[in-house]
């Protein structure tokens, strides 16, 4: 196996060839934020949370699906990438409905714990207050879209380890939004098959288990990284 050597932060790190930025980081223990980002399914680079700076390269590059190369110098952390990660949560906030108070997932929310760690305590800017559904058809589960990031965490969960790619991005712009089958409520799709794994992949209270109240939803974050690592295997057993 190719490796190949790299400087992150003034730190010398060496990866298997073909590693992206953020596993890097990652086996150095440096931290970089995520809200996409979900260990067992493919990248996509859609939060931009994960946004370094690499020598040499003008734009930021999103760590999650930047391959590492040889002697390339990486800094995760400055002012400006710190800026543009806090923008970045506060423009989530302003662009959905998220009321922590009142979400099943608060206290357990990866939205919440990105913000806290990039110190968003407000949004500069104007809240959009859109007028989103809630899809309550479904016999187990529930969908709040007004606390949907967009993060397709649960459209690659479904497709690429499950298998039945019930979830879906319908629409354009402002109106993009998560669907199930063909724009149909979610209980009436037939090839959904009640896993809940796209739950346990939801890092906020969006898509959660009927009959949670405030902060009870607890996510399997873990599970999700096995039974990738198993069907890859032909591993079942833990």
């Amino acid at each position: 196996m190719a490796v190949i050597t790299l400087k992150i932060d003034d730190q010398d790190v060496a990866i298997a060839a073909g590693s992206s930025l953020l596993q890097a980081a990652r086996e150095a223990d440096i931290p970089i934020p995520t809200l996409c980002h979900l260990e067992g399914v493919s990248p996509v680079g859609a939060c931009r949370l994960c946004l370094v700076e690499v020598e040499g390269i003008h734009k930021l590059l999103p760590a999650c699906v930047t391959e590492a190369t040889e002697g390339m110098v990486v800094q995760t952390h400055s002012p400006r990438l710190a800026e543009y990660r806090r923008m970045t949560v506060e423009l989530i906030f302003a662009e959905g409905n998220h009321v922590c108070s009142i979400c099943v997932a608060n206290g357990n929310c990866e939205l919440q714990d990105v913000a806290i760690a990039v110190g968003m305590d407000h949004s500069r800017f104007p809240y959009r207050f859109p007028d989103r559904g809630v899809d309550l058809s479904h016999d187990l589960f529930a969908i709040d879209h007004n606390r949907c990031i967009l993060c397709t965490r649960c459209v690659r969960v479904c497709d690429e380890i499950e298998g039945a790619h019930v979830w879906d991005i319908g629409y354009r712009g402002a109106a993009c939004t998560i669907i199930s089958g063909l724009n149909q409520p979610w209980g009436e799709v037939d090839a959904c098959t009640s896993c809940g794994k796209c739950v346990d992949a939801c890092p906020t209270g969006a898509i959660f288990h009927k009959g949670d109240t405030t902060g009870e939803k607890q996510g399997d974050r873990d599970k999700l990284a096995f039974l990738s690592t198993a069907r890859e295997k032909q591993q079942w057993t833990r």
